[in-house]
């Protein structure tokens, strides 16, 4: 699936800010490998339904045998076990026995402590990827799971391995122990080593992926094989938010354009990046946030949402706004399914230019049938002589005044919106009153 810089940025699957972060808030990872892979996942949403069905299969997996996912393994084990390989040490016997195994350990005091607690970690290490490989290789787990499940198995498949996995971790290893393991994964291991590290980094991503889906109770979306476009959720809500107000989302062939109204702060930003970041996450192969969501494949998300100007090129805000659109547009003709996201069409002009501007632009999108649009607008006035495309739907989010306080629903309505309410906020804001003061 093909997203953009811009679209990335537009529906905050990375922030620094971390409250503001899809990523951050579903990243569950163990390890900084784990949180790697997981980053890469991110950038790469899948393309293909495969890819997403078996990430699906092997997350419903992983969930049904949560409890015994191996504890044993932090990210403390792996950066012990990487410092081993990174720290020069003393030559260490190769055929230990007792004498140069004690006169290792009197000889070389702090290369023995060093080795004796590396050795220690990896035994963790190398036990805990041996459980993965017992849990999870069963006959109906997923191809690309049982993959690296079986190269697991291949990589701990020594003699040396098998012995140091079956000693007792309540008794500490013995000097002979020490110089002998250590000797084998210092010197025969190492490349091993760091192949099931890699691994494992996938397998955390994997964990984090289905732990996020359980925490935050999100639905696991059905796929279907269609050459149609839609996308039919139920109880659909943004995933940053802590209460959120869920939104029925049916767009298909027949109706693949939503155009959006409503006062500021009523709703719709946040409807048009809840919907944007719940297909995205359908393509990772994860959970969405609703209760249950059909989706077709898509081949990219487009946004158009926090368009800025660039004083260095000398590019102002509408200029920025058209050549995304344009952008948009070269992209989006290529017959392919996507997924365009508008928020605030040219807020860079006048009302009237806008106004001609968004007519015309719609106009020319509404031919694009193998895609679906949402697009919010404060210009009302050009609705009416939208309504003669059946394609397009009109939804509303409505905005009540009490005591000449604004209230807001959030609840995403059928119609057009009329809220006329930039004066009140401009009085109740006492702006008005210091103004007559002047």
């Amino acid at each position: 699936m093909q997203i953009d810089k811009i679209t990335y940025e537009d529906l905050s699957i990375f922030n620094d800010d971390e409250e503001s972060s899809i990523f951050h808030k579903l990243n569950f990872t163990r390890t900084i490998g784990g949180q790697n892979r997981l980053l890469q996942f991110f950038n790469n949403p899948f393309s293909d339904l495969k890819h997403i069905t078996d990430t699906q299969k092997i997350l419903a997996l992983i969930l049904k045998n949560v409890d015994d996912w191996p504890g044993s393994i932090s990210n403390g084990t792996i950066m012990v076990i990487e410092r081993f390989y990174e720290t020069a040490l003393d030559e260490i016997p190769s055929h230990p026995n007792f004498v140069n195994a004690i006169s290792y350990k009197l000889l070389h005091g702090p290369d023995y402590a060093l080795l004796r607690y590396s050795l220690t970690h990896f035994s963790d290490f190398t036990r805990g990827m041996e459980s993965l490989v017992k849990i999870f290789d069963e006959d109906n787990c997923p191809a690309m799971l049982r993959s690296y499940l079986h190269r697991v198995k291949s990589l701990l498949n020594s003699e040396e391995i098998r012995a140091l996995n079956k000693t007792d971790k309540s008794v500490p290893f013995s000097a002979i122990q020490t110089v002998y393991y250590g000797h084998y994964i210092r010197e025969r291991f190492k490349n091993n080593a760091f192949e099931l590290i890699e691994i494992y980094g996938r397998l955390d991503a994997w964990y984090s992926m289905a732990m996020a889906t359980q925490k935050f109770n999100m639905a696991i979306p059905e796929f279907i094989e269609t050459n149609q476009t839609f996308i039919d959720a139920s109880s659909l809500y943004h995933v940053l938010l802590h209460k959120a107000v869920a939104y029925e989302v049916q767009m298909n062939r027949e109706s693949n354009f939503v155009f959006l109204t409503g006062a500021n702060m009523a709703g719709k930003s946040t409807f048009i990046k809840a919907v944007g970041a719940a297909v995205f996450l359908a393509h990772l192969g994860m959970g969405v946030p609703a209760n249950s969501m059909q989706l077709s494949l898509f081949d990219g998300i487009l946004s158009n949402i926090n368009v800025v100007d660039n004083i260095v090129k000398g590019e102002s805000y509408f200029f920025n706004e058209v050549q995304r659109i344009r952008n948009t547009l070269i992209k989006i003709t290529d017959n392919r399914k996507w997924l365009v996201l508008i928020d605030e069409l040219f807020k860079g002009t006048n009302v009237q230019d806008a106004m001609k501007c968004s007519s015309t632009v719609i106009k020319g999108l509404i031919k694009i049938k193998n895609s679906v649009f949402i697009l919010s607008t404060h210009l009302y006035e050009i609705a009416e002589e939208l309504k003669q495309y059946p394609n397009i739907s009109f939804k509303y989010f409505e905005t009540s005044i009490n005591d000449d306080q604004l209230e807001f629903s959030y609840q995403l309505k059928e119609g057009i919106s009329n809220d006329r309410l930039g004066y009140l906020i401009l009085k109740r804001e006492k702006v008005v009153e210091m103004l007559e003061k002047l």
